[in-house]
């Protein structure tokens, strides 16, 4: 979609919003279940970036405790334990710039990803900028998604993050989908951000070849000792415009309602689940943020009536359209030149 068909529907009386989201949701998810997935940070803080709302950037004093990568019988017992919780997509996240091949720590990543995919539950991985070869080998041990956001729009990016850049994020994403691993890439909101930023990154999104699988929507949960500590909370309503929106402008991806979710009412939730999110991350932590217990997300999805969906271990990426452009190649993509 383009900025200024977003730009429209963002404006509309947030009724009609939402309605026009649901009319396209029940289209290509007529079941209206609920995707679950847990989220575990296998190597923690220490990291080389300069992420503006992150803690576990080493050149910010907070009171992240740093761990290095966790041995693959840790990682399994986690994984164990999601699986029997009900989460069908276990995500694991390392803190690092990125992977190269070759490496003990890579290889010891493949190892666990192999071991995960035994289990039956979908395999995501995010661990940072990804070369096309690390890519193939990630895709042959397993991994069926890659989360990779690209946080805000490229206009509002270099002052987020200064250590790597828009097209480096491109050029990961691009590296993915050639392999044939699922792109999952959103973005966050509440970093000083505004809403143009926020339709700017919804239209490059919408601009991918193949679309993502999955578009995941954070709510910055401000870190003590990051610069962004003293941001103001997003208010739950911009997030169901933001999720109506994504839902339209990416009609066939799973809408995460992700980071935040636990300063959320069950009537906002319910909201978001309304207006196209149909996947959250289920567990109590996200990396290094709190987020609600299994429990009260059991509890609430009883409520509204809403099913879980099963692991879809025949996972396959979504294809490219051969009548469009591919993504935007990274150098074709600068500060207000991309899409």
């Amino acid at each position: 979609m383009t900025f200024d068909e977003l730009h429209t529907l963002y404006q509309l009386p947030l009724f009609e919003l939402i309605k026009r989201a649901r009319e396209v949701h029940e289209k290509h998810f007529p079941e209206g279940k609920i995707q679950l997935c847990t989220l575990l940070s296998i190597k923690t803080g220490g990291c080389s970036e300069d992420c503006a709302y992150c803690s576990q950037a080493a050149r910010y004093k907070t009171e992240l405790e740093r761990h290095v990568l966790m041995e693959r019988e840790e990682v399994m017992a986690h994984a164990r334990v999601a699986k029997e919780s009900g989460s069908t997509r276990f995500c694991m996240g390392a803190a690092w710039k990125g992977v190269r091949g070759g490496t003990e720590q890579f290889d010891r990543v493949l190892d666990i990803v192999r071991d995960v995919a035994s289990l039956g539950m979908e395999v995501c991985v995010t661990l940072g900028e990804l070369g096309p070869e690390e890519a193939k080998q990630l895709r042959a041990a397993g991994v069926a998604s890659y989360n990779h956001n690209l946080d805000t729009s490229p206009e509002h990016y270099p002052n987020i993050v200064t250590t790597h850049t828009y097209e480096d994020r491109l050029r990961t994403i691009r590296n993915v989908q050639d392999a044939g691993i699922s792109v999952c890439c959103g973005g966050i909101l509440g970093l000083s951000e505004t809403i143009a930023d926020r339709l700017r990154l919804l239209e490059i999104i919408s601009g991918f070849n193949p679309h993502p699988e999955s578009v995941p929507i954070n709510s910055l949960m401000p870190m003590p000792g990051t610069p962004l500590a003293d941001n103001p909370q997003v208010d739950p309503l911009d997030v169901v415009r933001m999720i109506a929106c994504a839902r339209i402008a990416v009609p066939t991806a799973k809408v995460r309602l992700s980071a935040g979710r636990s300063r959320f009412s069950d009537e906002a939730q319910a909201l978001c689940f309304y207006a196209g999110a149909n996947s959250i991350f289920y567990g109590e932590k996200l990396l290094t943020t709190d987020n609600p217990t299994a429990a009260a997300d059991r509890a609430l999805l009883e409520k509204l009536g809403l099913g879980t969906l099963e692991p879809d271990m025949r996972h396959t990426a979504p294809q490219a359209d051969p009548t469009m452009p591919l993504n935007p190649q990274p150098e074709a993509c600068g500060a207000g030149k991309c899409c």
